[in-house]
């Protein structure tokens, strides 16, 4: 056993079709889609009638690899914890190239949404994605120094890669870490640059984590649109920072507690532009495992129109349960301790003030 945790069982790969209608028949279903999904550009779907008309008609299928693992991490007091986890991304229905890339390894969730042109954010999103994963790979303490050294490298292997005249390379990145060795309770590290997300779901509330570096959370945040305005804006998708060639990449950390019985979600925009943080709420309260959550959120997704590359991962903090461990794979990393800096961001600040959980940091 690791000195801080231990595998539980193997972990797995599972191919699943997802099979999702028009509105036609989601409406004859008894589906609420106008509360759950997000459509157009950028805006929420006020009804379900009249939208039709800009779906295929008809009953569409997908293939989604779905990885899943967990892991048990034992506490000084109290049963052990079960980390049980899915995660999965898709091309989406409109793009010709997955630019997401992800890593879902204990301790490490991570996932990234490349942008530039060609194939220049493929490249972004991967080179992040494998320099956290030689991270896992040499049994290192995920370090807020050393995570930040991973980006780092992630940026020269991007510079090396696509050459001058992809300036705009780069890709956002978000995530959660476990940080609980060495701390005097266990806790978890959110971090994110860019407006890709994290939304934790506990004792029936859905929080959103993380804050988007974007044009459109500066404008809400300074009071001059409203979160009606927000959801059509045409700067919707301008982000403000990345992990890219123009800058350092140093994330905004923000520490929230475990607790036993919650269950997150740490995704790219390309869910988060077709499903509504209600319609996110719903799927999750209503899959037993976070592989169901996944299928239920990306078959919603792709039927929404999938815009975009859709990646995310979805894991529970249970308490361990021998049923549990029986039934769930696993693969072991080591260990982490990011570090966390005090709040300095209103939108940040006023969410942590919320959830006493929550201790919010942000980085200039």
């Amino acid at each position: 056993m690791r000195p801080w945790g231990e595998s539980v069982a193997n972990s797995q790969q599972n191919r699943y079709l997802l099979t999702y209608p028009s509105p036609v028949q989601s409406r004859a279903s008894g589906l609420n889609l106008d509360r759950l999904i997000e459509r157009g550009n950028n805006t929420r779907c006020q009804c379900v009638a009249g939208c039709e008309n800009n779906w295929p008609k008809g009953i569409h299928v997908s293939e989604l690899d779905v990885h899943s693992g967990s892991y048990r991490v034992p506490r000084s007091e109290g049963a052990d914890l079960i980390i049980r986890w899915a995660s999965a991304t898709d091309t989406g229905r409109k793009r010709e190239v997955n630019q997401d890339a992800l890593i879902a390894r204990f301790p490490l969730f991570v996932v990234a949404d490349g942008m530039g042109g060609h194939e220049a954010g493929e490249v972004a999103s991967a080179a992040v994605v494998d320099h956290l994963g030689s991270l896992l790979d040499s049994g290192a303490t995920v370090t807020r120094e050393n995570l930040e050294n991973s980006l780092r490298g992630a940026v020269h292997q991007m510079a090396e890669a696509v050459g001058p005249s992809e300036l705009g390379t780069g890709t956002t990145i978000t995530g959660v870490v476990y940080a609980g060795a060495g701390a005097a309770e266990s806790q978890w590290s959110v971090l994110n640059i860019g407006d890709s997300r994290v939304y934790r779901l506990a004792e029936g509330r859905l929080d959103q984590i993380t804050v988007d570096h974007s044009i459109v959370q500066e404008l809400l945040s300074a009071g001059a649109i409203s979160p009606a305005e927000a959801e059509n804006h045409p700067h919707g998708n301008v982000i403000t920072r990345a992990v890219g060639l123009n800058e350092d990449p140093i994330p905004d950390y923000v520490t929230v507690r475990t607790s036993p019985g919650a269950r997150w979600v740490v995704c790219s925009d390309g869910l988060t532009k077709e499903l509504t943080d209600y319609g996110i709420q719903h799927f999750l309260e209503n899959s037993e495992t976070p592989a169901d959550a996944l299928l239920a959120m990306f078959t919603a997704a792709l039927g929404n129109g999938g815009r975009d590359n859709i990646s995310a991962i979805v894991f529970d903090e249970l308490l361990d349960d021998a049923s549990v461990a029986a039934e769930t794979p696993n693969t072991p990393a080591s260990s982490s301790d990011v570090s966390t800096q005090a709040p300095a961001d209103e939108a940040t600040s006023a969410a942590a003030a919320a959830n006493p959980a929550v201790t919010a940091t942000v980085n200039d």
